[in-house]
C-alpha cells in the first residue's frame, strides 16, 4: 500500500506537530477518512445491489457507528457481545453473527440481539438451528471452500488444511440431511485476507464447484471478509461484476462483510520516544508504545506498519529499531530508516491504527491503554475515552485497595 494512500488524512496538516497537545500514547481516529471508506463501500452496495456489512472484529469504536450507519447495512459479530453492541449501537440495522461454536447457557439472549445466526459446523446446525429459525432469524452455514488464495498468512488462511472453519462438501456430504438443508437461508464463506477481487473471483470458483447445486435453495450468500474494497487500487469494478453475476445466476442476496476496508488508513497512532540505545550497532529508539499491547498484529501477523517521516524496512540511511518499553524482548514494531536521529521527546505517528488496534489490545506488564481520539474534517480533536489504572486493575480481580 502506497504510503501517501496511509497518511492522506493528514495532508495539509503540520503533523506530527499537530498532535503536540494529546497525551501519548494515544490513537487517533480520523472521522473525514471514514466517510471516505463509507462512501466507496454505499456506492459498491447502490451499484449492485448487495448489502455490506461493518465486521466488528476489526473496528468496534461505536462513537463513530452513528456516520457509519449512513452507508452501511448493518453489523457483523462473532459472539454475543459484539452482537449487542451492533444493537444498542446501530439501532434499526441487521445484526449477523457468525461463531466458531455457540456456547447453549448464552444463545436465548444472542437471539434477542441477531437477525441472521450462521453455524460453523452441522452438528451445531443440529443443536441450535430449530431455535433460531421459530425465533424467526434467518439461518446459514458456513462453508469451507478448500481454496486457498493467500500465502504467509497461514494462521489468517480459514482454507488451510485441518482448518476447523466451515463445513467442507466432503462433511457436508455425509452429514447433510434434507431436513436440515431446509433451516438453512444462506450460505456464508470467508477465505480473504487483505485480498483484491481477483481473489475472490477464484474463490467463487470452487464455492460453485462445490456448492453450485445448493445455491439456488437459498436466499443469500455472505461472501464473508478480507476484502480490501477501499483501497485505492482495489478492482472494484470486477468485484460489482462478481456480485451482479453470483445474485443474478442463483436470484439470492448478496452480503459482504469487510472489517478493514471500512476503517482502512482511518487511524493514527501517535506515539513518544523515551530513550535511544545501541547494542551491537544496532541503534534502537525506545518508544511510549507496545507492539505487544497497543498494536498486536505487528507481531502476529507479522507486519511492519507504516511510519510518517520514516520508512519501513530495506533503506539504510539513518536506520534504527523502534521498539516499546515492556520487559519482552520481542517488543519491537519493526526496523526504519528515520528522517532524523529521534531524541527523547519526539513525536513519531504510525498509520493503519484504527483496524485490530483498539479493539485487541491489552495491559501486559501493566502498561496503560492508550486514549482514543476522534479528529474532524478540520482537525479538531475529542477525547473518547479516560482509560487509567482502574481498567488495569479492574479486569484482574474485582478486590478493592
Amino acid at each position: 500500500m502506497k504510503k501517501s494512500e496511509v497518511f492522506k488524512g493528514l495532508d495539509g496538516r503540520n503533523a506530527p506537530e499537530c498532535f503536540a497537545a494529546l497525551r501519548t500514547p494515544c490513537y487517533v481516529i480520523d472521522e473525514e477518512r471514514l466517510k471516505d471508506n463509507g462512501r466507496i463501500l454505499a456506492s459498491v452496495a447502490e451499484n449492485t445491489g448487495c448489502r455490506i456489512l461493518l465486521a466488528q472484529k476489526a473496528f468496534s469504536n461505536y462513537d463513530f457507528y452513528p456516520a457509519l450507519a449512513t452507508y452501511l447495512a448493518g453489523t457483523e459479530a462473532s459472539g454475543l457481545y459484539e452482537a449487542r453492541l451492533g444493537a444498542e449501537e446501530m439501532p434499526g440495522k441487521e445484526v449477523h453473527v457468525f461463531c466458531a461454536a455457540y456456547r447453549a447457557d448464552e444463545f436465548d439472549e444472542l437471539l434477542k440481539y441477531a437477525d441472521h445466526i450462521v453455524f460453523n459446523s452441522v452438528r451445531q446446525l443440529k443443536q441450535f438451528g430449530k431455535t433460531a429459525k421459530e425465533s424467526g432469524k434467518s439461518v446459514g452455514l458456513r462453508i469451507n471452500p478448500e481454496c486457498s488464495t493467500q500465502e504467509g498468512h497461514a494462521i489468517y488462511d480459514p482454507c488451510a488444511p485441518g482448518s476447523r472453519l466451515g463445513v467442507t462438501r466432503e462433511i457436508w456430504n455425509r452429514e447433510m440431511t434434507d431436513d436440515l438443508i431446509c433451516l438453512l437461508d444462506g450460505l456464508h464463506f470467508h477465505t480473504l485476507c487483505e485480498q483484491d477481487a481477483d481473489a475472490l473471483a477464484a474463490t467463487l470458483e470452487a464455492v460453485e464447484q462445490g456448492f453450485g447445486d445448493v445455491l439456488p435453495r437459498m436466499k443469500w450468500l455472505n461472501m464473508g471478509g478480507g476484502h480490501h474494497i477501499t483501497r485505492e487500487d482495489y478492482d472494484r469494478p470486477l468485484l460489482e461484476k462478481l456480485i451482479r453475476r453470483t445474485q443474478d445466476r442463483w436470484n439470492l442476496q448478496v452480503y459482504l462483510e469487510p472489517g478493514e476496508a471500512v476503517a482502512l488508513n482511518a487511524g493514527y497512532l501517535v506515539t513518544t520516544v523515551l530513550d535511544a540505545t545501541e547494542n551491537g550497532g544496532i541503534r534502537t529508539a525506545v518508544l511510549d508504545v507496545s507492539a505487544a499491547c497497543h498494536m498486536p498484529d505487528v507481531i502476529e501477523m507479522p507486519y511492519t506498519p507504516p511510519l510518517l517521516n520514516g520508512e519501513a524496512d530495506g533503506n539504510p540511511e539513518n536506520p534504527y529499531r523502534l521498539a516499546g518499553p515492556t520487559c519482552l524482548a520481542g517488543d519491537v514494531i519493526g526496523e526504519y530508516s528515520l528522517d532524523r536521529d529521534p531524541v527523547p521527546g519526539d513525536r513519531l505517528v504510525f498509520g493503519d491504527m484504527a483496524i485490530y488496534t483498539t479493539c485487541k489490545n491489552n495491559t501486559f506488564n501493566g502498561m496503560p491503554l492508550p486514549d482514543i481520539y476522534s479528529m474532524d474534517r478540520e482537525g479538531r480533536f475529542g477525547k473518547l475515552t479516560d482509560f487509567g489504572y482502574a481498567d488495569f486493575k479492574g479486569r484482574l480481580g474485582k478486590r478493592k485497595a
